[in-house]
């Protein structure tokens, strides 16, 4: 394995990372204990960063159990901010919830410290120094090693940087956007900007939530138990662009999952891409992976079917700022919208 560093923490991480979404006994693998050999499998083959969150149901439970004996090899990734009950205040950026949640997290993972927090979402209601500063006191305390971004618009991850520097607080270290061969768009801003200011990229989604595993076929049935309630798996357009992919897989003699992933780790602004495996066989078929190089002629053909920076259709989980939510803040009363 060929580690990279996270940003410029210092940290070493593999270019594979362990996502643990699909651990929760709920939504994903219903054994902890085949969820545990699964990451004991990972760990052995050198990835060594597992990614949580507080929002995925029981999933930090489940590493935290998987990982008593072995917690000083892995760097230990979790988030907060997505809801996790029906009080307002059990989510956000405030330091009110974040101090909580940490300690919360702390306990289900039974660690005394997370290497890497990440606010999971944007909070417009939050002012960033109020997150940057709750963020900064658990660094400064030992509970939390560095801090990061995930699905920050880079106009956002440029905002909070200056305002570490100005009120010298703990600067974000990470971002975690959505990347794929079928969504590309962070390459336009988000990466350069990333790489600007020194941040690890983690991206998730490398393999389209499914669809680039070559299960999806336009056509026929979809059978990701995921199309039920996400429009994006069933895009004519990009079951489309997936049937393109498909054959350039094939043409290359590459499994269509190698192609996703060696695109993904193959730019110079990310760091890592995190894989969710629900079971082993679906791990050893990523971990066979590991060594695929691609041809530049091999990247130009890929960027011919999915322009760089573009994305084909947006994810269902995709980050909109308020003003893309709400029709009020784009558009002006009717008395004021005429120009006489």
């Amino acid at each position: 394995m060929q580690y990279r560093t996270l940003g410029r923490t210092g940290i070493k991480v593999s270019p594979y990372a362990l996502g643990a979404l699909m651990f929760a006994t709920s939504v994903g693998n219903p054994d902890p204990d085949d969820s545990a050999r699964i990451i004991h499998r990972a760990l052995d083959a050198g990835i060594n960063l597992i990614d949580t969150a507080d929002a995925y149901g029981d999933s930090e439970e489940v590493v935290g159990r998987a990982l008593k004996g072995r917690r000083d090899d892995v760097v230990l990734a979790t988030k907060v901010g997505r809801p996790t009950g029906e009080d307002p205040n059990q989510q956000g950026g405030s330091r009110r919830w974040i101090v909580t949640a940490v300690e919360n997290s702390l306990r289900r993972l039974q660690t005394d410290h997370i290497d890497l927090y990440q606010v999971h979402r944007p909070d417009p209601g939050t002012d960033i120094e109020e997150t940057l500063s709750a963020l900064s006191d658990l660094v400064r305390s030992g509970k939390v090693r560095a801090i990061g971004t995930s699905s920050l618009p880079a106009s956002d991850i440029v905002e909070a940087q200056w305002v570490s520097e100005r009120r010298g607080l703990e600067r974000f270290r990470t971002e975690q956007p959505p990347y794929s061969l079928l969504s590309r768009g962070i390459e336009r801003e988000v990466l350069p900007i990333a790489q600007r200011h020194g941040l690890g990229t983690l991206v998730w989604g490398p393999l389209g939530q499914g669809l680039l595993t070559g299960r999806v076929r336009k056509g026929r049935p979809n059978e990701l138990s995921r199309a039920g309630f996400f429009q994006h798996l069933n895009d004519e357009r990009r079951l489309d662009t997936v049937e393109q992919f498909i054959t350039l897989a094939e043409e290359a003699a590459l499994p269509l999952t190698h192609l996703a992933l060696a695109f993904t780790i193959a730019h110079p602004g990310v760091t890592s891409a995190i894989v969710g495996a629900r079971t082993m066989s679906q791990l050893d078929d990523l971990l066979a992976g590991l060594d695929v190089t691609l041809s530049d002629d091999l990247l130009d053909r890929i960027d011919a079917i999915v322009p760089p920076g573009s994305d084909v259709g947006t994810l269902d989980q995709a980050y909109l700022p308020p003003a893309l939510q709400q029709p009020g803040l784009r558009r002006r009363p009717v008395s004021e919208r005429a120009a006489a």
